[in-house]
């Protein structure tokens, strides 16, 4: 993930905007991006602040303070429950809306699995895979050579 520009530019930046530059000769002379410089002069003129936000995913799910209730749904529900469900059960009982991947990210960050169907037996009558031979063997090769 690229990094964020550092505070010095981003001062001296805004102090050649309020100076009397324009956005655009602003981040042609400092090599970065129009909008970018743009963005920066307006925080700055709204908030007074110019330090960068924090970067990538939060730490926090705001599915982690319902986690008695998901896991009660998963634990209770006599038939299987799919994440739709339990992002709609969300919805409802608790006013909560959460996409599919921010159930599945919460069951995945507990490491909660559920597997749809059981392993099946190995098959005894029918040959799944080949043999492992030795190399240059005829007997695992598919094509045959003319004689």
């Amino acid at each position: 993930m690229a990094r964020a520009y550092s505070l010095d530019l981003r001062k001296r930046v805004v102090a050649a905007i309020d100076e009397g530059l324009s956005t655009r000769e602003a981040a042609r002379r400092f090599s970065i991006g129009i909008s970018t410089s743009g963005a920066w002069y307006r925080d700055w003129r709204s908030s007074g602040r110019l330090e960068p936000g924090r970067q990538g995913k939060p730490k926090v799910s705001k599915l982690d303070a319902h986690e008695t209730f998901i896991l009660a749904l998963v634990d209770t529900d006599e038939r299987d429950i799919t994440l739709a469900e339990i992002a709609e059960h969300l919805a409802v009982e608790r006013g909560v809306k959460a996409s599919l991947t921010t159930v599945h990210e919460f069951f995945a960050k507990r490491g909660i699995t559920y597997k749809k169907r059981r392993r099946t037996r190995p098959n005894n009558s029918v040959r799944t895979s080949w043999r492992r031979e030795n190399n240059g063997s005829m007997d695992s090769s598919i094509s045959t050579r003319a004689a």
